[in-house]
């Protein structure tokens, strides 16, 4: 008999970008492979690659060196965003052999034979315009919690983005699909699962870009959260335009999702958000946080925001500052600005010089830190429940708590993937908050 091949994965970027690794993963599985750690010796190394971060060459090159230390015979496949948009590049690096753009990702059995490896890195990649078919995804084994697309692709013409020139058109998983994928995680012994996908506020459109929605997010969330087993369900990022007041309220009442939004505002400026063609204007932004803050007052409420835009002056900077300081939210995640080939803003006026996207990053970052803090210290003295992760990190098991405050306690292996009441104690050095049990729940 045969032996069965090893195959190893590793992934950049998003949580979307997680949930495809792992059905790639269990497609080859089916497929006679045995799946097996990056740090290990494979046959095949496949990497995940993501457009967004600005080192996204840099970060693929290292980690196809550390493949070929592992296994210098091994074949290297590259899949996933930076694939599609820039295949030749990738399959000119040493050490790969084939690239694979969005739609061939998920038939990457079809595209390999005796593992072989190229002269030259094989090239598969579709024009964009082709990607119109749905392949549903979530990822289990890698955590303890899952991440299930719902959604692909995006319409949305902002102009410092890629993903629409890499995941192409806004597309949707069927209802009945999402719910039978939620209901095997289910099985799995897993507590939470992550909504994901490129714009899932923009669920329901159908599987060919049809615009018509089949059914709209509330219906989405609405449905899920009658899934049996599944203890808590949490929503990815989900743009302000398109988080209705009736989801809020849905959510606020709900079973099991959790009162924790991430709301992309990318700029506070009225003036920087036109002219990134977002589709909202910041006093929009401010309605939907404070409709969170009125039906879910400890809600956590994270939001995306970047810095040096063209044309971002000191002042349109200050106005995001003061605006971010002002607003009732609980952290940020701060993006530097960087050009993108093929997107409007490359080509537009007022470029912020380096040094001064670094500084407004840096003010930035010091910003959420006090807003985290500040959301911590408000929630010092309650009851929550803590969903423990499985590792041991100098000796503390961590978790987080329905409103996404990360927590502390010593090292039990026991505790891992389990539910626990308990109450917030107190802020240690590191940031995290120590607890003591109140009872446990499953």
């Amino acid at each position: 008999m045969e032996k069965r091949k090893k195959v190893a994965f590793y992934t950049l970027g998003c949580k979307l970008n997680f949930s495809e690794t792992s059905t790639i993963a269990r497609n080859l599985e089916d497929e006679g492979f045995d799946r097996v750690d990056f740090e290990e010796v494979a046959d095949m190394y496949v990497i995940n690659t993501c457009s967004v971060t600005e080192n996204a060459d840099k970060q693929f090159k290292q980690v196809v060196r550390k493949a070929m230390k592992l296994n210098d015979k091994a074949f290297v496949a590259a899949v996933g965003c930076y694939a599609q948009l820039k295949p030749e590049e990738l399959a000119n690096v040493d050490g790969v052999d084939l690239v694979l753009g969005a739609t061939e990702k998920f038939k990457l059995g079809d595209y390999i034979n005796d593992l072989s490896k190229n002269d030259f890195g094989e090239v598969h990649s579709c024009e964009i315009a082709e990607a119109d078919f749905y392949v549903g995804s979530y990822s289990i084994g890698d955590r303890t919690r899952a991440f299930l697309k719902v959604q692909d692709g995006c319409d949305y013409k902002c102009t410092y983005c890629t993903i629409p020139l890499a995941r192409g058109i806004s597309r949707s998983d069927a209802l009945e699909n999402v719910l039978k994928n939620a209901y095997e995680i289910s099985k799995q012994n897993i507590k939470e699962i992550v909504l994901t996908g490129v714009n899932i506020g923009d669920y329901g459109k159908g599987e060919f870009g049809n615009k018509k929605h089949e059914h709209t997010f509330l219906e989405l969330v609405q449905a899920l959260d009658q899934v049996e087993g599944i203890e808590r369900l949490r929503i990815s990022s989900i743009e302000p335009n398109l988080l209705k007041n009736e989801t809020i309220e849905f959510v606020s009442k709900s079973r099991t999702f959790v009162p924790h939004f991430h709301i992309p505002l990318q700029s506070g400026s009225n003036d920087i958000l036109k002219l990134m063609k977002r589709r909202y204007l910041r006093e929009v932004y401010t309605e939907r946080v404070n409709k969170i803050r009125e039906v879910m007052p400890d809600a956590c409420i994270g939001v995306d925001v970047i810095v040096g835009f063209p044309g971002e002056t000191d002042e349109h900077f200050l106005e995001t500052y003061h605006f971010l300081n002002e607003l009732n939210i609980s952290y940020l995640h701060v993006f530097t600005y960087s050009e993108r080939d093929n997107t409007e803003a490359v080509e537009m006026e007022g470029v912020v010089p380096s040094n001064v996207r670094a500084k407004r990053s840096k003010m930035l970052r010091g910003l959420s830190v006090k807003k985290r803090r500040a959301f911590y210290e408000s929630q010092l003295g309650s009851t929550r429940t803590v969903l423990f992760e499985g590792e041991n990190k100098e000796g503390y098991i961590h978790g987080f708590t329905e409103n996404y405050v990360k927590v502390k306690t010593p090292w039990n292996p026991e505790l891992v993937n389990t539910l626990h009441e308990i109450n917030l104690t107190k802020i240690d050095e590191d940031g995290s908050v120590r607890m003591e049990f109140v009872s446990q729940l499953v």
